[in-house]
Parts: C-alpha cells; sequence; structure tokens
C-alpha cells in the first residue's frame, strides 16, 4: 500500500489563519492585517487565503469571535445557582480579561456581534440569564447593552497610562490636583482594575434598586 508523505507545512485551514491574523492584530493593529502580510506569515501564496475567507473583514470578525469565545458563561447556567448579580459581575470580569489580553480587537468587537456564533452566544447567555431572573425583555436587552458598554469601554484605553512618569508635566501652578499624576503610569494595574471594580459594583448596585422595585406577579 501507498502511503502519502505528509506535508512539511500543516494544510492552510480557517484556524491557522485567525491565529496568524490574531498574532499580528496584537502585535500591530488592525491595519496590519492583509492579504500579502497573512500569506507570508503562513507560507502560502495570497490567493489560497480566499478559499477561506472572502474579506479581510471576514478575518478580523473571525479573529474577533475567537476572543469571545474566550469569555466564560459558565455563570449563567441554570444549574449554576449565582444569581443574576453574581453572574453578571463574574462574567463582566472574565470579559474584561479576554479584552485586556487583545485590546487591539475591541473596535471590531463594538460593532456587536452581528453574525459571529461566539458573539451571539454571549449575547443569548446574557439575556436569557437576565429574563430567566425575572427582568422584562426590554430592560433585559438594556442591561446587556450596558454591560457591553462598559466592559468594552474600560478595554479601549488605560486611563492610568494617559499620564506621563515626568513630575515637570504637572506643575502645580498650573494643575493643582495633579501633583502625584506622574506615578499613576507604573501604578497602571492597580489604578485601572480598581476603577473597573469601583464602576461595576455602582453599575450592578443601581440595577439591584431597579430589580428590587420591579413588579412582582
Amino acid at each position: 500500500m501507498w502511503r502519502m508523505a505528509r506535508p512539511r507545512k500543516p494544510l492552510l485551514s480557517r484556524d491557522l489563519i485567525v491565529e496568524a491574523a490574531g498574532t499580528l492584530v496584537d502585535a500591530e493593529g488592525l491595519e496590519a492585517v492583509s492579504t500579502r502580510r497573512l500569506a507570508a506569515a503562513l507560507g502560502v501564496s495570497g490567493p489560497s487565503l480566499y478559499n477561506h475567507f472572502r474579506t479581510k473583514d471576514e478575518i478580523l470578525d473571525a479573529v474577533a469571535d475567537a476572543v469571545s469565545a474566550r469569555v466564560d458563561l459558565s455563570m449563567f447556567d441554570a444549574a449554576d445557582g449565582r444569581g443574576w448579580r453574581a453572574a453578571l459581575h463574574d462574567w463582566a470580569h472574565s470579559y474584561r480579561g479576554a479584552l485586556s489580553d487583545h485590546p487591539n480587537i475591541v473596535p471590531v468587537l463594538a460593532r456587536g456581534p452581528g453574525r459571529r456564533p461566539a458573539g451571539l452566544r454571549v449575547a443569548d447567555a446574557v439575556f436569557g440569564a437576565m429574563t430567566a431572573a425575572g427582568w422584562p425583555p426590554a430592560q433585559a436587552t438594556r442591561i446587556g447593552a450596558l454591560m457591553r458598554y462598559f466592559i468594552l469601554g474600560s478595554a479601549v484605553a488605560s486611563f492610568a497610562r494617559g499620564f506621563v512618569d515626568d513630575e515637570a508635566a504637572y506643575d502645580p501652578a498650573d494643575y493643582p490636583h495633579l501633583g502625584r499624576a506622574h506615578l499613576l503610569a507604573e501604578r497602571q494595574r492597580e489604578v485601572d482594575e480598581g476603577a473597573f471594580e469601583t464602576g461595576l459594583a455602582a453599575l450592578l448596585d443601581g440595577l439591584a434598586l431597579q430589580y428590587a422595585a420591579l413588579p412582582r406577579p
């Protein structure tokens, strides 16, 4: 029996293209993704990519969906028993963690899930859990939107990194309350994660008040 020799390189697949595109996006941003760059990274001809994706936007959608697929949704399972507030809290941290690892893809995710399967599963899980907890469908939709705005916004940029590590940049004569702003950059994680948790707690506190006021059957 004749046996075919294994190819020296793995056959081109959607997963390999998405992985290569994701690496480019992480390293250089969305504009770095092109047929030429991807083909060179994968060691193939440019036209071969079109057997799997028709456009660059389709590739970026797939990269975005791969990030969405990393978000933990187990807390929304009916058998989990965490409660809607704890579920939103834990999901928000999982979602932000996935975005923090891949911030350059956030603008694509911000467009909404569209037809992306993993993104749609996220939206479905949140809406389903909120309506199951007793939120009216319209309000459950707003909660899903609100949480996305908050989480995506927190991942777009770092507040702490917006200040330079130079005390001279914040002359007290001009900025009397920014005397320690130059220290923020070196405390980025503490500042940004603390801000996220503070905002999330305030958001959930407000929702809890609304939930308590809902009419009950």
